[in-house]
């Protein structure tokens, strides 16, 4: 893997070293005839057996009442593709990594904290978080900066369910997302791909959007490790790395909290990172994408929507330059 040095000293992977969906599922079917046949106590047979660990880890019924209002029409990813492609830079850079690595995190008992400008603060574990308001299903569109999309039955609430018991201050003008760093549980975090742990960061009437989700399962179950287990944010009109996984505290402040690939690389990762087709990546073009699991690698792409099709969001932007505050 060749790596790049931001002007801040973090290392990046290069453009080039993020796995293409053919070569990457051209390496699971190698993989899995490989498992398939003698190799039974070689590299490759530990390689194939721990994704399929990875891959089938234990995972509990978790059912919400299907939520019409907040359904893609699109065709839904298929689990297999949505739970062993995926960005976790926490368990590694390759798309094949958090499927492969995760096995390692231990997702009970979990806590998440939630303090700063509120006149509740308090700290929830995961049984509070399951009974705190009425679970929904909610197909989502996911749209990822690489020009990736998938789309996934995500199991949740509006995170305003969970705002509205805290109690905010006035004073709460952002609400900050700290993800779970913890080198013992996640192998990535010994890399420098980036400042840990994860932080991410929304305005306080984007957290209150009722389509901000906090996310407990997808697919009729319990969230996979690699896809943020076991609580996790969904924006489905930002990119994918604004939905902050593994969530350990949320912090309401005043300032615009400072996010992990905005500090990192500040001219690639604005704060905002709303999908917008006509504002591109100096990597990947933001015009078009491909669904994972949908469109080959060689097929003409398609055209990407303007907040991945949600455009009931664009009042919170009103008079705001969404060029320049990218």
């Amino acid at each position: 893997m060749l790596i790049q040095r931001s002007p801040n000293g973090i290392d990046l992977p290069y453009s080039s070293d993020i796995t293409p969906q053919a070569v990457y599922e051209s390496r699971r079917r190698f993989i899995a005839q490989m498992a398939a046949g003698a190799v039974a106590g070689g590299a490759l047979w530990e390689m194939a057996n721990r994704e399929a660990f990875a891959a089938a880890a234990p995972a509990q019924k978790l059912v919400g009442k299907l939520n019409p209002a907040y359904g893609a029409l699109d065709k839904q990813t298929p689990f297999k593709d949505a739970s062993t492609y995926n960005n976790f830079y926490e368990f590694g850079l390759d798309k094949a990594d958090p499927a492969q690595n995760a096995h390692t995190l231990k997702t009970r008992p979990w806590t998440v904290t939630i303090e700063g400008e509120v006149k509740k603060p308090m700290t929830l574990d995961l049984d509070a978080l399951l009974k705190l308001a009425p679970l929904e299903e909610r197909v989502y569109r996911l749209r990822c900066v690489e020009g990736w999309s998938m789309v996934i039955p995500w199991v949740g609430y509006s995170l305003s369910e969970l705002i509205k018991k805290v109690e905010p201050t006035g004073n709460a003008k952002y609400v900050e997302f700290v993800s779970l760093a913890d080198k013992a549980q996640m192998p990535g975090v010994s890399s420098r791909v980036l400042n840990w742990p994860y932080v991410e960061g929304l305005r306080i009437d984007e957290a209150n959007h009722p389509l901000t989700l906090l996310t407990l399962g997808m697919y009729g179950q319990t969230l996979p490790n690699q896809n943020g287990a076991p609580v996790r944010l969904v924006v489905p009109w930002k990119y994918g790395f604004k939905s902050a996984k593994s969530i350990v505290k949320i912090r309401f402040v005043k300032d615009q909290p400072r996010t992990a690939w905005n500090v990192s690389a500040p001219s690639e990762y604005g704060f905002y990172s709303n999908v917008n087709p006509e504002v591109d990546h100096p990597r990947w073009s933001q015009a078009s994408e491909r669904r994972i699991g949908e469109d080959g690698f060689f097929q003409k792409k398609r055209k990407t929507l303007m907040f991945n099709g949600y455009g009931d969001v664009a009042s919170l932007y009103s008079g705001l330059d969404l060029k320049k505050n990218f």
